[in-house]
């Protein structure tokens, strides 16, 4: 569930979610994101779901 930035209504369902590799910190460790794009008042917004470190 995220919230939208225009209206701050709370939106349900994500028209498409999909993971992805951040970049390397200090230990050599990447955080993979989880992002799920949401649309309301008529544009689409992205929003971080998950966050862990592989």
């Amino acid at each position: 569930m995220a919230k939208c930035p225009i209206c701050g209504k709370e939106v349900k369902t994500a028209k498409k979610t999909w993971t992805m590799a951040g970049k390397p910190d200090k230990q050599g460790k990447r955080t993979q994101l989880t992002i799920g794009l949401y649309e309301c008042c008529g544009k689409n917004f992205r929003e971080v779901l998950d966050k862990k470190k592989i």
